[in-house]
Formats: structure tokens, sequence, C-alpha cells
């Protein structure tokens, strides 16, 4: 009996042997180029960016790769780089000639632009930073993939669940430099697009100082209420501060009382740490278990760049570059990535689809796109420039 026993489960293993591909063993190398620009110190001390950000989520997009790869021979290798304007340009022709085919940028807009170029074709360019509509318009690239949101895809994501909410009419507030004016654009764009009215539009100047003493809360307490005073009637502030200088003291500052959105209070983002649905939690507690700390957009964004790549490899398998490229981009292709459904990415601009998560503190107030906001193709086209909309030539 023991020896039918026997017979029976190396007939099973073999079988299963069998139902695999043969193993073919292959190396996949990707990098993660992070360019670590100057900037002003966030409002809070919370905000402070942690030397691992965007290298935690690799770690553990790599090893997720690996889990599913090793069953076919594939091995991932990711190589993380911290670099500076200045010497950006030198680590990402090292990495080239080094033979890493697959780049994934955390970068300002200007320098994803000047790196997409410089890699040409010899890598696929993944952005996991830049949220600039027009790095997916006029300022796109043949090589260059979005894993994370615009700018568009973020407004339209606040403003469906606005105009679900009957908060149609907006109070703008943008700030002075020119990413926030950017910002403010998509805004203007998602209020159009979904029948919002903006009621109220004002700059809010940003004069320096440093913001967390000089302009502290006894000073915000005060200067506040009287710059937003004397507004139209409005339902809600929708501030657009991606530079980070005013957004933070919003809330509970107004003249008016009403909620805040954009910037602050309720704001679109395409990860949170609050995150359970559609099994997001075993990601959460393996990243808080790998990094000693909460998961962020860059943590998460690089970790679907990577996962994208190994979703590609398990499905071509032979490692050749061109089927990897082709194969992300062609229907075929789906990302999991705990957010509901599939993802996958446009082929006229190379932005990922996908849910905007609707944060509120400490918790996920909302997911878009809302129900009721349809799409001849995809809901999720619903949020962001559509295919008739783009001036992306690739």
């Amino acid at each position: 009996m023991r020896e039918i026993h026997r017979l029976a489960a190396a007939s099973v293993v073999l079988c299963l042997a069998a139902a695999l591909p043969a193993r073919a063993d292959v190396e996949y190398r990707a990098a993660v180029l992070r360019v670590d620009a100057q900037g002003t110190a966030p409002i809070s001390r919370l905000d402070l960016k942690p030397d691992d950000l965007g290298f935690a989520g690799a770690e553990l997009g790599t090893a997720d790769n690996a889990t599913t790869g090793g069953f076919m021979g594939q091995s991932f290798t990711t190589e993380t780089v911290a670099a500076t304007p200045d010497t950006a340009e030198e680590e990402l022709s090292r990495l080239l000639d080094e033979g890493f085919s697959y780049i994934v940028l955390l970068a300002d807009a200007p320098m994803t632009v000047q790196l997409a170029d410089l890699a040409g074709e010899r890598a696929l360019v993944f952005n996991a930073f830049a949220s600039d509509d027009s790095l997916r318009g006029a300022d796109c690239r043949a090589n260059l993939l979005h894993v994370a949101p615009s700018d568009a895809m973020l407004a339209d994501a606040l403003a469906q669940y606005l105009v679900w909410k009957r908060w149609s009419d907006w109070y703008l507030i943008e700030g002075s430099h020119p990413q926030d004016q950017a910002l403010a654009d998509a805004y203007r764009r998602a209020a159009e697009k979904f029948g919002a009215r903006i009621v109220e539009e004002r700059v809010y100047e940003d004069t320096g100082g440093a913001r967390r003493t000089d302009s502290g809360h006894v000073q915000v307490q005060a200067q506040m209420p009287v710059f937003t005073q004397r507004a139209r009637d409005h339902h809600v502030v929708v501030a657009a501060d991606r530079a980070g200088v005013f957004a933070d003291w919003l809330p509970y500052h107004t003249w008016d009382a009403r909620p805040v959105s954009g910037s602050a209070g309720l704001v679109p983002e395409s990860w949170h740490p609050a995150h359970e649905a559609w099994g997001a939690t075993q990601f959460q507690t393996r990243f808080e278990k790998l990094a000693n700390r909460p998961a962020r957009d860059e943590d998460y964004q690089v970790w679907m760049a990577l996962r994208a790549i190994g979703e590609a490899a398990t499905r071509t398998q032979g490692g050749d570059f061109a089927a990897i490229r082709d194969f992300i981009l062609s229907e075929d292709f789906d990302l999991a990535a705990f957010k509901g459904q599939s993802l996958s990415f446009r082929d006229w601009d190379g932005q990922l689809r996908q849910p905007v998560l609707l944060s509120a503190g400490n918790v996920v107030a909302s997911v878009s796109p809302q129900e009721g906001f349809l799409h001849q193709v995809s809901q999720l086209d619903t949020l962001g420039i559509d295919r008739s909309e783009s001036e992306c030539k690739r």
C-alpha cells in the first residue's frame, strides 16, 4: 500500500513538472534611479522623506518577482541608485553600459524627459514619481511608461467624488509655483469635464521663510482666515499645492466652515497606509515587516513598475527585451495591484490605468472612478486624458 502511495505521489509530481514550461535560466536586470533634488522642508516633520524611499518598494517588488519567476528559471536583480541632478546622467549611462534594460525613475518631470532621452532604445523607462500631464502629452516618449498617476487622473478622481456628493461649487486656491499652476489647470479641466463650477480662484504666493517655525500655527491662525475671507459662496475648497507650501494649513483655518480637498484634507493618491481592501493588507504587512515603516506612494509605484516587468517575464519567458516591451503595451497585459481590478497601460500615452484612492487622514474615504461615471472602453479611462484628447505622439 505504501508503495502504491509513493507511485501515486510520484505521478502527481511528474504531471506538475510536465505542466510547467521548460526551465531556461534567464536574468532580468532592473535599476531604480532616484534623483534627489534639494528643496524646502515639508510643513510637518511627519512628511520628511525616509532614506529608503522607493528603494524599499523595489526590494519587495524584486522579492515578489523572484517568488513566481523561480519556478521557471527566472532570476531578478534590482540595483538602487540615489543620484543628484548633477550626477543623474552619469549614473544612468553607467547602468545602461552595464546592461540594465529596465530603468525605474524617481525624478521630476524635466529630469525624467532628460533621462528618458538619454536611455533611448537601450532601455524601457518607468516613471514612478512625476505626475505632470506634460509627460503624458507634448513631452511623451516612446520608451517612457508611467506607473505614477497623472495630475489629470488625480484631479478627475477627486472631481468625480465631489460631484457625486453634489459639492459642485469650488473655491480653487493654487500656489505660485509652476507645478502648482499645472495642477490647478488639471482641476479646471476636471471641473469642466464633470460639470462642477469654480466660483472663486486665488493664488497663494510663496514668500519663503521657515514654514514650521516662522509661519507656525500662531501666525497661520491669524493669516489664513484673512486670506480666504470674502469668497463667493462655495461647497468645498480645492487646493492645488504641489510644492507643499500652504495646503496643510487650510483645514480648520478657512474663513468659512467648508471642507478642504486636493493637496490637503481629502487627498487623491495612488496609495495610502490605511488601504486594506482587495488583499492590500497582505501588501501592507509584508512591506512594514521589510521596511519598518508604512509604504508611501513612491514605494508602491516602484513596486508596480517592477511587478509589471515580472508579469511580462512570466508571460513571455526567454528574456527578450523587445518581447517584454511589446507585451507590456499589448492588450494581453494586466497587473494585479490590490486595487480591485486588473491594471493595464494606455497605448496612446504609456499611462497605467488604475483606480485612485481618496484619503482623509487615517482612512481611505473612497476610491475613484465613482459609480455612474461611464466610458465606452474602460471605466478607468474616465480618469485622466483620453485617447481623443491626447497630445502625445509616440
